[in-house]
Parts: C-alpha cells; structure tokens; sequence
C-alpha cells in the first residue's frame, strides 16, 4: 500500500491512498465469506456456497463493494501510520478508482481529507517574565483562619433580632406564577448572603425579624417552571447567629493536636504562609501560560469548535444549557474551546520538547485527588475512567501540567514590588517519591503498582482509531 499527504491547510490534509490488489485479496476472501454466511442457495450449508455461486447470484461487483467498505477503516489507519499525521475530526473519503469486477489486478484508491493537529514552532520560554502580587502575611490572616477553625465548633442559638448577613434563618418559601402556586417548601435552613438560593432572596431576607415575610420577584431555577418569572413570598420563622468557642488552650485541644493556642496560631501562620505561595503560584502560572499563547501562533480547526459547541448545546447533555443558547454565550463557549485548544497544543509540544512522561504515582495521585472532589472512592472512580476509555485523556492533562510547571520554574517571577518569588515549592513533582510506595498501595486504581514505571501515554487527540466512516 503506498500512501501520501498534502496540505490544504495548517490544519487540515488531503491523503491519496492505493491499495495493490495483492493487498486487497484477503479482504475479497473475508467479504465472500460474510456473503456465504448471509446468503441461501439449496443444496448448501450456510457458509459453504462456492465463490462461482455467489458471483452468479449477487455478483462479483457486491463481493469487491463489500470487501472495499469492510478494509477500508484499516487501510485508513495504515495511511495514517505511515504518514505520522494526527487526526482531530471524523476523516471525509473519495474512492477514486476501484478494480474492475471481472479482473483479477488493479488497484483500489482513495482519498481523505481529514483536520489534523497543527504543528508548533516553539519559542525560547526560559526566562518568561511575569509579575504577580506580594505574599503577604498579617495578623489579620491569622485571625481570620483561626476563626474558619472556630466556626467548624461553634454553634447556633437564636437571635432576637432582624437578620443580618452571614446569620442563619429557618424560612418557609412559596412561589406563584399568574397568581397560581407553583412550588412551596417548609421548615429551610439557609445563611443569608451565601447566594445559593434564588435570585433576590438574600434582599428579602436581610432585615426580617421570626415570623415577618416578604415578596419579591425572581427567575425560578429548577423544577418544570425553570427559567420563569414567579413572584416568591418568603417568611422567617426563625434567626440564629453562630457562636464561636473562645481561642484558648481548650480549644486547641479540642480543634488540633496542639496543647496551647499559641502553638496552633503558630501552625496556622505557617498555613498562610503556605497558601499565599500557592496563591503566588497560580497567579504566575497562568501568566505564563497567558504569555506562552501570546508568543505562538497556533490554528484551531473549526471542526474542534463546532464540535464543542454541538456538545455543550445538544440538549441530551446541556443540563439546561440550551435554554442559554444565545449568540453571546455561543461566542464565549467558542472562545472557551478556541483557548482550551490553544493550551493543550502549546503545552503537549512542551511535554515532548522536555521528554515529559507520566509515573504511576503522578497518574495514582491524580486520580485520588480527583476521586476526593467527587466524593467517589478512587478504585470506583478509576474502574469508572478505564470503562469510558478516559485513561489516557486523564495522562495528557498530567502531561499537560508537568510541562506548564517545567515552564514556570523557567521562568523569572517577581511581585508588584521587585521582590524575587522562589516557587521552586510550587513547581515541584506532584508526587513526592517517599509518598509513591503509600499511592500505588491505596490504588488497585488502575493496576499501576504493577504496570511499568511510566505510562507510554502521548497527549490527548492522537489516536485516530475513533475515526468512523
């Protein structure tokens, strides 16, 4: 089989295949086979109808149409084997020249034409500078962590007061349309400002006191009623305020592993100091990505775009969306998937620049974590990963964020007042190798403790097996 490329575009190829009829026999063989298994004919077992047979009752033309639609997802992927592209979209095919029906040589071709990830010239990154604000530590912080420990132990009592923001009431909600009630509820707990209610409730509430009401009008958010107007009357049947246990020796005691409450604000200073490197960390980080994607220059394919946005909008897995599909929000879904593209091409050309591979800790501590945010137990979600074939998309994204920290621990970082910001804490490997024994025990997640050392993954997109004909 001889295959080769041209380029319409940056981002899209045409191939011209051809298939030697030595190539395309067994295919012949296989297709008259399928038709023996399919076809009748007295006197003949279902599968034994000679060749001659089933060119004189469906013709030979059949036999070779069946064998060409059957081989022809494998020539393809020969093709694109032989030529190193990598599809992106659904491959569009032409058959050119097929071998006459009576002959026994010739030659089937065909051509492709298929969007392919774009290649990248990347630049020199080492040294990118970016600026990002000061870490800066206070009492104040201090205060306010230990208070968040505080309020995990504190406890609500009533208030004989209006209520105030962050005060939790007890309300009881009923919601009419024309006059028609269309939705009620009793006896809800809620704290005032969370937001996390219906538009306007926050207004209504702040200012009541047990057993006042109010009425306000509102966009409903869930039921068969959702996305309409309805006028909501809210009543407070009760006010509580949160009370904090007094920051004490007790109370350490109580909240940590610390004797005294010094020794705690110590530990929580240490905390801050922690979190406002990391905040530091992610500021930097996505500055250079910022500047990584300004630098280079790459071509989306519009094939991606419109695929993105046929999922977000397709009411089968919009959870709702749909009703959102406006010319505003398609453009900034567009621009969503233009910038996501954009991030994955730039990044996987640095992962293989920096011969960026993934360990199994890497892969095991990701699916904990991600397992953790999903409130799943890791084997379960990685037994739910393998099944949905998303092994090697989870792969790429560790792959991807490697190489955005090989980039920033390049670069040169400094606050908004000159200082220099060592992230080198921030940049290290996500696994610390004393923890990896400790991973690859807590994960029978997806067999890694006795798969090799790295996963001979390569980014996202690469495999052109899901292409269909």
């Amino acid at each position: 089989m001889k295959s080769a490329v041209e380029n319409l575009s940056p981002t899209r190829v045409k191939l011209d295949v051809e298939v030697p009829f030595s190539e395309l026999q067994p295919s012949i063989d296989e297709a008259y086979k399928t038709i023996s298994e399919q076809v009748q004919i007295p006197g003949f077992r279902k599968g034994k109808v000679p060749n001659r047979l089933i060119d004189q009752r469906v013709g030979r033309g059949y036999v070779l149409e069946t064998a060409v639609n059957d081989g022809l997802n494998g020539w393809y992927q020969s093709a694109v084997a032989e030529t190193g592209i990598k599809p992106l979209s659904r491959p569009e095919v032409e058959i050119t020249e097929v071998p006459d029906p009576s002959a026994t040589e010739g030659e089937l071709k065909f051509q492709v034409e298929v969007d392919v990830r774009p290649e990248v010239e990347l630049p020199d990154y080492s040294g990118i500078a970016v600026e990002v604000a000061p870490s800066t530590k206070s009492d104040d912080d201090v205060d306010k962590a230990l208070d968040e420990l505080r309020g995990r132990f504190g406890t609500l009592v009533p208030a004989d007061r209006p209520a105030e923001n962050d005060d939790f009431v007890t309300i009881d909600i009923t919601a009419k349309i024309d006059d028609a009630e269309v939705d009620s509820a009793t006896g809800l707990s809620y704290q005032v400002g969370a937001g996390t209610m219906l538009e306007g409730m926050d207004e209504a509430i702040t200012g009541l006191s047990a057993d006042e009401e109010a009425i306000f009008n509102t966009k409903l958010v869930g039921g068969e009623h959702a996305g309409e107007e309805a006028q909501v009357t809210v009543k407070v049947t009760a006010v509580k305020v949160r009370e904090l246990p007094t920051a004490d020796d007790d109370f350490a005691q109580l909240a940590s592993e610390f004797d005294t409450i010094t020794e705690l604000r110590e530990d929580l200073a240490q905390q801050v100091g922690q979190s406002k490197v990391v905040e530091q960390g992610v500021e930097a980080r996505d500055k250079v990505l910022e500047k990584l994607v300004e630098l280079i220059e790459v071509p989306v394919p519009e094939s991606v775009i419109e695929d993105q946005l046929e999922q977000h909008f397709n009411p089968a897995n919009a959870h709702g969306e749909e009703e959102h599909d406006t010319e505003e929000h398609r453009a900034e879904v567009r621009e969503n998937a233009e910038r996501s593209f954009k991030n994955e091409i730039i990044l996987d050309a640095v992962a293989d620049k920096e011969e960026i591979s993934v360990s199994q800790a890497e892969l095991i501590d990701y699916i904990v974590n991600s397992a953790g945010q999903y409130g799943m137990d890791p084997n379960q979600f990685a037994q739910m990963l393998d099944q949905s074939g998303q092994v090697p998309l989870v792969v790429g994204e560790v792959r991807r964020r490697k190489a955005l920290a090989a980039v920033l621990g390049q670069a040169k970082v400094t606050d908004t007042e000159g200082a220099e910001v060592d992230l080198s804490e921030f940049v290290k490997p996500a696994v610390d190798p004393d923890l990896e024994s400790a991973l690859n025990e807590a994960a029978g997640v997806a067999g890694a403790s006795e798969g090799p050392e790295d996963v001979p993954v390569g980014p996202a997109g690469d495999d052109p097996g899901a292409a269909r004909f």
